[in-house]
């Protein structure tokens, strides 16, 4: 599996995740299309052999102090296999090139699994929107994460790196 930015080439496999990952509250061809093109975003894909099998975006716009997850799906068979964990990281690795100091996301009240994901990458509940995702009547959790703790954590000591002092 591999990563490298989204194109509006992609455009028709991202909606078929996006429909299959989120059959009652899919954004249109027109909403994501939107997303892709926007100067404001980083979308990625990530591909096995040619194929993508999930993608995600962060809104992070030039010189903001913070940024956005807006979306991270996979295709079902890709779940689990850490596919999910890269795509973030790189969405906060490139957070972190632009200086973003804080990045924050929703994510459904009922999804424990990417919950736990966000939170072993450091993301925090800081607040609770009642049925955000109406469509289903489920609540939002809202996350934030301090991204240059995030970094600091990732950075090797000189213990990891071998180095004797």
């Amino acid at each position: 599996m591999t990563l490298r930015p989204a194109t509006g080439d992609d455009l028709d496999a991202i909606m078929a995740i996006e429909r299959a990952s989120f059959p009652t509250d899919a954004w249109s061809e027109a909403m994501m299309r939107a997303e892709l093109a926007s100067p404001h975003n980083h979308y990625i894909v990530a591909h096995e052999a040619g194929v993508v099998v999930g993608y995600a975006g962060l809104r992070a716009p030039v010189g903001a102090s913070d940024g956005d997850v807006q979306t991270i799906a996979l295709d079902a068979a890709r779940r689990g296999r850490g596919t999910g964990r890269a795509l973030l990281r790189a969405l906060l690795e490139f957070a972190a090139d632009r200086r973003v100091r804080e990045v924050f996301l929703d994510v459904r009240a009922d999804n424990p699994i990417a919950q736990g994901l966000y939170r072993s990458e450091g993301f925090r509940e800081i607040a609770r929107r009642a049925n955000y995702y109406a469509a289903d009547g489920v609540d939002g959790v809202v996350m934030r994460l301090d991204l240059r703790a995030w970094a600091e954590a990732r950075q090797p000591s000189p213990d990891d790196a071998g180095v004797c002092t």
